[in-house]
């Protein structure tokens, strides 16, 4: 019994096996990607920048974040060789290009912010698409309505004296039955339903009696009944060569010796002639025989002091002084995400649209409450209460003025300048995502500033996922958080946030992936001084 059971158990697995193996498939490779992220900043119009610089930032790599300002410095940072294009993008759209001339790794002691690799390169306008759709043509045979019989119908020609042709008429029949009969050898496109114009000019193959000079062909019977003029020797004809070259040779060659205007032979005489590559080639190898020969050179393109003219300059020749570099944080700083690929993809738009002004209203009231009170939780802790001195013989209250009610003073409403409101949907049917950033007025320890990144539960509420507050006296403690834009570190069409976290001497960047409400820091660079 042990031993069926055995052979039963050990039958299934083998049939099992089978069908596992019978039902395998390919499974395909998964994509490579290889996609670097920077921050592209100008001052000036984007257009024409008075100076610019490219900050590498994250490169996504073998399905991982890599640094990319050190990866593969060896010794330019793979993100920052030259030749490399950026596609700069503004909430997944893009804006234009920038070619990478050339990298520079700076090390200063007096200016802030200007400690690491930097790239710089040109930018390029977004190239728009000039082709236009086809245009409406119009057929070649229009059909015309004729009502000549008691029941109209349609002619697809006209005739020469106004009538139509399909018209049933019997004498219109009856007449272009007798004009059929007595030009059908000389027109075979009468029969068609074409007008019999003597004028009008026919095409037909030339057959060897056409050949015979104009004497005997102007005083035949069939060139007459043809009703075409006698062969004039100046008139052009058009014919199809028999293929025979050397027949055609001898032909010009005694055309050109019995007194024709123009010669043959001659060199420089211009041609209607599509001239190969080979021919090219034959020419300038002789061309260069005869230099060799005379020790003069007949081409001026082989003059090196020659002047060149062409549009622009390369951007692999392009120096410093063509690309000014940006030193610093100046006021009229200018930020914007860079996207390089190794492959094209369609462009993502992230942005999300406002239905109407009072939606707009409704979720910037919501931000405006949660910027407030994170403002007042960072400033929030009341000072210190002084206790009076010992000495100080304590003041007797009445009783009357210990039972009265004190009623809170209402904090003041605090004003929020710059403030900046932005929707995104930062994946397929995604909730949607605001972000706020403002700041107080004042300076030092007063002048604060605030972020707020919320989400749309689904219900019409917000739900605030990530907050920084500081204040311009702490920077080197609590650093600024500065929105730039949302992008696609991963190419897998769901957006990031990249923020900038600016101190009072050094900043860095940070990507956060924000979904239900909660932020997750996914990368974040190292500290540019």
């Amino acid at each position: 019994m042990r031993q069926t059971l055995l052979g039963v158990v050990f039958g299934g697995v083998a049939l099992l096996g089978g069908s596992l193996w019978g039902q395998t498939h390919k499974v395909a490779k998964p994509e490579s990607v290889v996609r670097a992220v920077g921050v592209y900043e100008w001052t000036g119009e984007l257009a024409k920048p008075t100076a610019s610089r490219l900050i590498p930032v994250a490169l996504f790599i073998d399905n991982h974040l890599e640094d990319a300002g050190v990866y593969l410095a060896r010794p330019i940072p793979f993100a920052l060789l030259p030749g490399n294009v950026y596609l700069l993008q503004q909430s997944g759209i893009d804006k234009g290009t920038l070619d990478l001339a050339y990298a520079r790794h700076l090390q200063t002691m007096d200016a802030a912010y200007d400690d690491g690799w930097f790239g710089y390169g040109s930018y390029k306008a977004p190239t728009v698409s000039t082709k236009k759709p086809p245009a409406l043509r119009a057929s070649k045979t229009v059909p015309v309505i004729t009502t000549t019989s008691d029941k109209p119908h349609f002619s697809n020609k006209p005739a020469a004296d106004g009538t139509t042709t399909g018209s049933s008429d019997s004498s219109a029949k009856t007449d272009s039955s007798a004009k059929a009969d007595s030009s059908a050898k000389t027109k075979p496109d009468t029969a068609s339903g074409s007008a019999d114009d003597p004028d009008r000019p026919t095409m037909k193959r030339r057959s060897d009696s056409d050949a015979q000079p104009a004497s005997t062909a102007g005083g035949s019977d069939s060139a007459k009944g043809s009703g075409t003029p006698a062969d004039d020797p100046d008139r052009p004809t058009m014919k199809r060569h028999t293929g025979d070259t050397t027949a055609d040779a001898d032909k010009s060659s005694t055309a050109g010796k019995s007194g024709d205007d123009a010669p043959a032979d001659d060199p420089d005489r211009p041609t209607l002639k599509r001239h190969s590559v080979e021919d090219a080639k034959k020419a300038q190898r002789k061309a260069d025989e005869t230099a060799s020969v005379t020790g003069a050179s007949t081409s001026l393109n082989d003059d090196p002091n020659r002047p060149n003219l062409h549009r622009g300059k390369p951007v692999s020749a392009m120096t410093e002084a063509d690309l000014p570099k940006l030193n610093g944080l100046p006021p009229d700083l200018h930020q914007m995400v860079a996207v390089s690929d190794a492959a094209n993809r369609e462009p993502h738009d992230f942005a999300r649209s406002w239905e109407d002004v009072m939606e707009h209203a409704r979720v910037l009231a919501k931000m405006q409450e949660m910027a407030r009170a994170q403002l007042a939780a960072y400033g929030g802790a009341a000072a210190p209460a002084v206790a009076p001195p010992a000495s100080a013989p304590a003041k007797r209250v009445p009783a009357s003025r210990s039972k009265r009610v004190v009623k809170p003073v209402a904090a003041p409403t605090v004003a929020l300048l710059d403030e900046q409101l932005k929707g995104y949907t930062l994946s397929y049917g995604g909730a949607p995502t605001y972000v706020y950033m403002a700041h107080t007025a004042g300076t030092g320890a007063e002048l604060r500033y605030v972020t707020v990144v919320a989400q749309d539960d689904g219900l019409g509420e917000l739900k605030m996922a990530m907050q920084g507050v500081t204040d311009a006296a702490h920077l080197d403690r609590t650093a600024r958080m500065r929105f730039v834009d949302v992008v696609d570190v991963e190419a897998n069409n769901r957006a990031s946030l990249l923020f900038e976290r600016r101190s009072q001497s050094a900043r860095q960047f940070e990507v956060y992936r924000v979904i239900a409400a909660r932020a997750e820091q996914i990368f974040s660079t190292g500290t540019t001084q």
